[in-house]
């Protein structure tokens, strides 16, 4: 026999034909201050106090006043001693003598406001405490009886499960709301990617980009300059998530102003850094690696912090790394990038990526590192 069968062969018929309406009243909405309002409606309907409040704990763990009902519910709150009690020991409190009840040391708020009858129970689900519930009268007013306290124990049991459902439900549709809002942030990021690649004579483009998360701040692009003439950019935005999709978009946007202007490399990946930190105060930054490639071979490099991509010289048969060079973009004005010019020739190849790839770890926790990267 568990505690709510107990409870029910204690309680009279009366109270449990009111503990089956109770029991549809909470369980008719899964809205979270709805509950807690039919909660809240129920047990004053049924016990008749003069004050009632009901208090939830937070992500916190602290308790929260989140309904009060009946007179003078402003005037000097509840008794923090009751409530105190209540949560130390997981059980219903009923005293009708708070004024000199051995167990409170009658406090401040039993004192003053002369209250004589306290009747509080604690809401549990799976023992987790997730509130309690509050009921006083004043020496005037009466006093709460043993059924009472029996039947706000049952109605306590069953509003923390309803509570917690609410709660649970809450979550489950923010969650949904924000894995919606997630998945159109990334398709409007996979949209900022170009969707087709120039067509540049001599040159074979293979890009690939896949996200740790919904949304992420790496990014490429490419795009035709003139003609035999086109530009490419590989990017790492110092943050993740949608702050660092939004940032991707804005550097992405402005990179591709500047080369459509006709500026050189170098200037383009200048101005908008400039740019960036005079229009955004996010604290972010992004390196990146831009390069210019021509028909007969000739290509021009800048590199703003960016991980060095990897060279494949197919007539030796050699790989080295591109130079290091600048600072990220975003990061200081004046940013002391260099343009550095290299001759392909036909099988050269040209890794660009970013250190996602390299610090990937196996199961065993090893990075796949650079050597790996070079020997594929």
């Amino acid at each position: 026999m568990n505690n709510n069968d107990h409870l029910s062969s204690n309680l009279s018929a009366k109270h449990l034909k009111a503990l089956w309406k109770i029991t549809g009243v909470m369980n008719s909405s899964l809205d979270f201050d709805e509950v807690l309002h039919n909660v809240m409606d129920s047990v004053t309907e049924l016990l008749g106090g003069q004050r009632g409040f009901l208090m939830v704990v937070d992500d916190a763990g602290e308790l929260q006043t989140r309904i009060v009902k009946g007179i003078d519910v402003e005037e000097e709150g509840y008794s923090t001693t009751v409530v105190g009690e209540v949560v130390r020991t997981r059980q219903t409190l009923l005293t009708n003598n708070a004024q000199y009840d051995a167990r409170l040391d009658a406090g401040k708020s039993i004192i003053i406001r002369g209250l004589r009858a306290i009747l509080c129970a604690p809401m549990l689900s799976q023992d987790r405490l997730v509130g309690v519930i509050y009921m006083d009268t004043s020496l005037r007013s009466g006093a709460f009886s043993q059924d009472d306290a029996e039947l706000m124990t049952a109605v306590a049991n069953l509003a923390g499960k309803a509570i917690e459902n609410a709660r649970l439900y809450a979550v489950a549709v923010e969650k949904g709301r924000m894995e919606h809002e997630l998945n159109m942030a990334r398709d409007i990021q996979r949209s900022l990617l170009p969707q087709t690649l120039p067509y540049i004579k001599g040159y074979d483009i293979a890009p690939f980009w896949q996200s740790a998360h919904e949304t992420a701040g790496d990014f490429y692009d490419v795009f035709s300059l003139s003609e035999g003439h086109f530009g490419t950019v590989i990017a790492d935005v110092s943050d993740k998530g949608a702050g660092a999709a939004l940032y991707m978009a804005v550097a992405r946007t402005m990179l591709r102003t500047h080369a459509f202007g006709g500026f050189d490399a170098r200037e383009i990946v200048s101005r908008t850094n400039d740019l960036i930190i005079d229009e955004m105060d996010s604290g972010m930054f992004v390196t990146l690696y831009h390069s210019q490639f021509h028909q007969d071979g000739r290509s021009v490099h800048i590199n703003a912090g960016h991980n060095p991509p990897l060279l494949y010289r197919h007539e030796t048969q050699t790989i080295s790394a591109l130079p290091r060079g600048g600072r990220a973009v975003g990061w200081f004005p004046e940013n002391p990038l260099e343009a550095v010019e290299i001759q392909l020739k036909a099988g050269d190849v040209i890794l660009y990526y970013t250190d996602g790839l390299t610090e990937a770890e196996n199961q065993a926790g090893d990075p796949y590192g650079d050597k790996r990267l070079q020997a594929v």
